[in-house]
This record gives structure tokens, sequence and C-alpha cells, in this order.
């Protein structure tokens, strides 16, 4: 009995020990687009809210674990997760998949380099939404690839 339960206790370790590391500045996921961008991380930041809003989208949220650890008194550098969407949007999303409702809003990410120059990153709509399997989710996804594509264009360019 001791033996079966150490050899169980081997097998899972050998499966932690088999499996690829993923390490923090590993390549993205696929479908992940990461944009370098000549503004420093306020003004990618403030770029990026305007340029959502020439494309008729919402910031509806907006998480920034630098701006909770100044306010700690500990300097990171800065990170912003920019949840956007829009209602139309939202409402057909949950009529194809309301297990996709977890997925919006989407989100862009941007984070500040060593630099000082700021990194616009997103995931593409349609692989944020493929894995539900909706024919009406995926032309929806299909949709907003080429906003969000213009989204970070604007926030991004020179």
């Amino acid at each position: 009995m001791r033996t079966l339960w150490l050899l169980s206790i081997l097998s899972v370790l050998g499966m932690f020990a088999a499996a690829p590391a993923r390490a923090a500045d590993e390549s993205p996921l696929p479908g992940t687009v990461v944009i370098a961008s000549p503004y420093r991380f306020e003004e990618l930041s403030e770029r990026l809210r305007r340029a959502v809003d020439d494309n008729g989208f919402f910031v509806v949220t907006q998480a920034s674990a630098s701006a909770g650890a100044a306010k700690r008194g500990v300097a990171i550098p800065g990170n912003l997760v920019v949840g956007v969407f829009r209602n139309d949007y939202a409402v057909r999303m949950l009529e194809a998949s309301k297990a996709a409702g977890i997925e919006a809003p989407l989100r862009f990410y941007v984070t500040e380099n060593s630099d000082s120059k700021a990194t616009l990153t997103y995931r593409r709509p349609s692989v944020v939404f493929a894995p539900y399997g909706s024919r009406a989710l995926d032309d929806m996804a299909l949709e907003l690839d080429p906003i969000w594509a213009r989204i970070a264009e604007a926030a991004t360019a020179p």
C-alpha cells in the first residue's frame, strides 16, 4: 500500500516535471496582438480611451495594479486593463451564448516598458469567442476584429 502511494505521488510529480514551463514574458497566447508604441504609459492610456470613444465603443471597466500599488507607497511599472464593449454587442453576445458573458467586456492591456515607453496588448475578439462554438457569436466577433484593430492602430500610431 505504501509503495502504491509513493508511486502515485511520483507519477503526479512527473507530470509536472514533464509539462512545459510558461515564463512570464513568453510569447503571448495565439490571437494576441502586441504593439509597441512611441508613447509613455499615461499618454498611451489616454490615447486608447480616446480611440475607443472615436470608434463608438465605451470604456466600461479599468483596473490598474500599479495605481493600487502607488496608493500603498509601492512603485511598479505602469499597467492598465481597459474593458471595452457596447450594449448592442452585449445583447447579441448573450443571445448567442450566455456562457460567453464571462468574456465581456473585451480588454486592452497597457504596460509600461523599461524604456518608459508603453505597449498595447489585446486578444482578437474572434479568438476570445471561438471556444463557445456559436456561429452567431463567431460572426459578431469577426465584426469586432477590425474595430479592435482600428482602436489599437489609432492609439499607437505616431
